[in-house]
C-alpha cells in the first residue's frame, strides 16, 4: 500500500461557495423542522464539466427531519427540492440529498 490517493480532496470553500450554502442552510430550516444539517460543496469533484463552467455548484445535503418520517424517499427528496427550488438549475447545478 502507497501513501498516495486518487481522491481529490475538497479545497476550502470560497466565499461565494460559503454565502451559497449559508442560504441553503437557511431556506431549508425555514421550509422543515431540522434535526440535523449538514451541505457540502462537492462542485470541485466536477471542475469543466458543462454545469460547472456556469458557476452552478454540486452539493451533497445530509438531512434529519421528521417531516421526512412515513414518506416515501422521492416524496422526501421532493421537500428537500422545493425548498431549494429558488437556485435550481442557476446556482444549483446537481443535488445528493441523503435522508438520516
Amino acid at each position: 500500500m502507497t501513501g498516495f490517493s486518487t481522491s481529490k480532496s475538497p479545497p476550502a470553500p470560497s466565499s461565494i461557495s460559503m454565502a451559497r450554502m449559508e442560504k441553503y442552510e437557511l431556506a431549508l430550516k425555514e421550509a422543515l423542522p431540522i434535526e440535523s444539517l449538514k451541505i457540502d460543496d462537492e462542485s470541485y469533484l466536477h471542475a469543466g464539466h458543462a454545469g460547472a463552467q456556469g458557476g452552478a455548484g454540486h452539493y451533497r445535503i445530509f438531512i434529519k427531519s421528521p417531516s421526512f418520517n412515513g414518506l416515501p424517499r422521492v416524496q422526501q427528496h421532493r421537500l428537500v427540492y422545493d425548498a431549494l427550488s429558488a437556485w435550481m438549475p442557476h446556482e444549483i447545478h446537481a443535488l445528493a440529498i441523503v435522508i438520516q
